[in-house]
């Protein structure tokens, strides 16, 4: 197998559920040696979220491969000196408790950094480390309500809708891993680690891009449009005969294409209401119903085929099984990837989306069994004899 691009890092992983778990699953996934630490006797929370497959969860399994696996009580002053002593091997710690919990057990960034100086102290928490909000618990969907996105989800006059996946999760856990790859580079400019500082909230809002944009320029609050796009029409779902596909059509061009070439109405490039993008995006409605009236005479595959050919985009509108058996996502790109785990059996997990040309991210090993790798990582990395494991084992230390 290629070598990882991080294969010369080393993350102690205190994370559970999704937002920390998604950060050090794509470290992992890039070679880094993560250690994943949890709770003796109970473990990650999402060991115990379905769906489960013979008796254990694929939640779970998913979104930690490529781990390895110990316990530890942070809570014990033997568990602590060990942590200790860990994080002056470290290069990265990644935690998503509340503020504040790692100041309390001594273990927070600068008693960390007091040891190793080099150490990288990665957090991601619902509302940040300062700020009014920060002792307020956060998940997805707090995210997703203060964060603004479920204001501007969902139909018109209906209300407001949560996106279908844990997206406040999966964006904290996205930037805090740019941030802790920002914060590697920045360690070889100063020579010292740092805190990296990741709000579940500030990460939705960073993603709302246009909706913060068009409200200061207006002061008009967003509507709720569906998956009508507000800058840029036809971008929307239509109906075909079997079912919605959607088009992004994003220019003038484009729009040219789909009338002449596809629809073959090139008599719409003179109608006063569509001469351009912004007159479009005023006249949507009359315009759905044009095209609808068009493309309700094919099924999705072949409108969708009309329109690509014709040079505009447009796509189906995939189902997760149409997802894992689709030969571009599923299969040149890898996005869905086989792997035996010792328990569940033979299973798919997400393929890493971010491609490296000379090293690959792969996933090599399944989800660690809690407290599986407690041998070989305390011996490794804190010369701890098996004997003395065993007593620390019946102490509650590990």
């Amino acid at each position: 197998m290629s070598q990882g691009a991080l294969e010369n890092i080393t993350v102690l992983d205190l994370t559970r559920v999704l937002a920390g778990p998604f950060t050090t699953m794509i470290l992992a996934d890039m070679g880094a040696n993560v250690i994943k630490i949890e709770i003796p006797e109970k473990g990650d929370d999402t060991r115990h979220f379905g769906p489960f497959q013979n008796e254990e969860s694929l939640y779970y399994a998913n979104i930690n491969r490529n781990k390895k696996g110990v316990t530890l009580n942070l809570k014990d002053p033997e568990g602590k000196k060990m942590f200790l002593e860990m994080a002056k091997k470290a290069d990265v710690v990644v935690e998503n408790y509340r503020p504040g919990v790692m100041d309390k057990l001594g273990l927070g960034y600068e008693k960390l950094s007091e040891v190793n100086e080099k150490i990288i102290y990665a957090a991601v928490s619902g509302f940040g480390s300062y700020g009014p909000y920060t002792d307020r618990p956060g998940y997805d969907i707090i995210a997703q309500a203060m964060g603004g996105i479920m204001s501007i989800t969902g139909k018109p006059g209906d209300g407001p809708v949560r996106v279908g996946n844990a997206m406040g999760d999966v964006l904290g856990g996205l930037s805090l891993t740019i941030g802790i790859l920002a914060a590697i580079n920045g360690r070889e400019v100063t020579g010292k680690g740092q805190k990296v500082d990741v709000s579940l909230v500030d990460s939705v809002v960073a993603s709302l891009e246009i909706g913060i944009q068009r409200y200061i320029a207006t002061e008009e609050l967003p509507e709720k449009m569906g998956n009508r796009y507000a800058s840029a029409y036809p971008y929307d779902t239509f109906m075909a005969k079997d079912g919605y596909f959607v088009i992004g059509c994003g220019n003038q061009k484009l729009f040219e294409n789909l009338v002449i070439k596809a629809m073959q109405k090139p008599e719409l490039l003179e109608d006063e209401r569509f001469l351009n993008n912004d007159l479009r995006c005023d006249n949507h409605a009359p315009l759905k119903a044009i095209i609808e009236d068009w493309s309700k005479n094919f099924t999705i595959d072949e409108v969708v085929e009309m329109i690509l050919n014709a040079g505009c985009p447009a796509a189906p509108i995939f189902d997760m099984q149409r997802l894992l058996n689709d030969e571009h996502i599923a299969g040149a790109r890898e996005m869905f990837v086989p792997i035996k785990h010792p328990k569940i059996g033979e299973m798919k997990v997400n393929g890493c989306h971010i491609k490296l040309s000379d090293t690959k991210p792969q996933v090599k090993t399944p989800s660690p069994d809690l407290g599986q790798d407690n041998e070989a990582v305390y011996q490794d990395m804190l010369n701890i004899s098996p004997d003395d494991l065993k007593q620390l084992l019946q102490r509650g230390v590990i």
